[in-house]
Formats: C-alpha cells, structure tokens, sequence
C-alpha cells in the first residue's frame, strides 16, 4: 500500500487522502520506532497474540469491525498475516515445534453475530477474537452508532464471563432450559478504538497490524518476509492446465487429480476455453 502499488489508491480517493494515510502510517511507524515496550501498541498486539496462539493453544483468530466501512479489512490481514507467518520453518531453515500463525478470518460484527458468534460462545474450540470499534460514527445515522457500540461491548463482554447457570435461573430461565442457556466465557479478545474512521486513522491502523505482524516473526523466528508456501501451487498449476485442455497426457500425474481433470474434461464445450 505504500509502495507504487499505492497509485490506484491515490486515483481512487485523491491525493489530499493517500498522503494522510501515508501519514498515519508514518505516524505508527514512529511511535513503533520509540515507544517503550510497555506501551508499544504493536508489540503489545504481537504479545497478545503469542499467548493466545502459544500458551492457550487458540488456533483461529477472528476480526470483527463493528463498521461495515471496514468490511474487508479481515480480508486484507488474511494475506498480511497469513502469508507472512504462515510457516514451519525458520529463518534458520529448522522446522518449529511450536504452533505459529493461527488461522485469521473475520466478517463485519453486526453480521457474525447472526451467524458464526454461536461457535464463539459455545463451542468447544477455543477462539481469539479482535474487536474494532469506532468513537465517533462514520455515518450520521441518530441512535445507529450507540447500538453498534453497545453490541460490540457486548459480545467482548460475553466472551470473556459468560454466563452460569445460577445466573440464567436468577434471570427467569426455566429449568429444562439450563444447560442450554450456559456461556462458559473465559473466551480471549482485544478491542481496538478508532477515534473517528479517517484516511489518517486506517493508515495508522493498517500500520499496527504491519508491525505486530512484524514483532511475531521475530518472536517466532520467522523470515515474514517470503512467501515460498504459494510458489509450489503457481508450479503444479503450469502442468496442470494443459492437461485440463487435453494438450498433455495425465498418465503422470496423482490418481485423485487425474479422475478430477478426467471428469472436468466431459464438460468443455469449446476446445480452446
């Protein structure tokens, strides 16, 4: 984003706007740079993470913005942390007998709590959430924004207490229903406030994941910064597409992905789709 590739950013929102996002980003940058340790936002975030991942063996993370502005932002830490510390191997080429990057996924919160939140409270697998919330709202809608914030409260709140089920009976729930109406909480989360959603504050945020990603890869002895684990697919997939329009045999290849390509061939209408 901050490189060339930045352009069509910049055509997209004007200049004034790339240039205090740039900002934001340097305005991270430097206090990364001096902050001390116990109040360095993004190595806090790193260290975050390593408990979770490392110590309460949590293996998904998930991102929940509570603005559908930021809608694809989980979609955007997916590659930035996935990609980067998504190995077995590190710097020194030695295989790791420690769990690294877990899997990162997310959705705007308003939505996931009408559908994956149940998995969050009650399963059985232990997830790490990230909250994102905004001070001031992006959108003047009157009383939209004390809802959403009051939602987000919520769910982190839940999370991490839950519910017994002398709580439940002590709220009017009836008996047979008990079992049912239990939270056991305990859950990990972070909540990160934006005080307003602006070019200058989305660099800056963008920027704290950047480095926290950063910080992990030096925690975990990881090179962040190659992305080998994407090459062997870009490989198999130059032999494999003229098999699939039937340029090259299939005699050397696995059987699974023979009888795909076999049964994939049936339905090509045109010869050189």
């Amino acid at each position: 984003m901050w490189s060339a590739i930045g352009l069509p950013i910049a055509l997209a929102v004007g200049f004034r706007h790339f240039e205090q996002l740039l900002a934001g980003a340097h305005a991270m940058d430097t206090h990364f740079f001096n902050a001390p340790p116990e109040g360095n936002l993004p190595l806090t975030l790193a260290l975050i993470a390593l408990w979770n991942t490392n110590f309460l063996r949590a293996h998904s993370n998930g991102v929940f913005p509570y603005s559908h502005s930021l809608a694809l932002l989980p979609s955007h830490l997916q590659q930035l942390e996935m990609e980067s510390n998504g190995k077995r191997a590190n710097r020194d080429g030695v295989a790791v007998d420690y769990p690294t990057n877990p899997i990162l996924w997310g959705e705007a919160g308003t939505n996931g709590q009408h559908s994956f939140f149940q998995l969050l409270h009650q399963g059985s697998e232990l997830v790490a959430c990230d909250f994102i919330a905004l001070g001031k709202s992006d959108f003047p809608l009157p009383g939209h924004h004390s809802g959403l914030l009051a939602n987000c409260l919520a769910q982190s709140s839940a999370l991490a207490f839950g519910q017994t089920v002398d709580e439940a009976r002590a709220a009017g729930i009836p008996e047979h229903l008990l079992p049912f109406r239990r939270f056991p909480g305990n859950q990990p989360s972070s909540t990160l406030v934006l005080p307003e959603l602006t070019p200058f504050t989305l660099g800056q945020l963008i920027a704290l994941y950047e480095h926290k990603v950063f910080c992990l890869g030096v925690l975990w002895n990881l090179n962040s910064f190659d992305q080998w684990g994407v090459e062997l697919g870009k490989q198999l997939a130059g032999k494999l597409a003229p098999c699939i329009r039937d340029e090259a045999p299939t005699d050397g290849l696995d059987p699974s992905t023979r009888g795909l390509i076999n049964h994939l061939r049936r339905f090509r209408s045109e010869p050189h789709d």
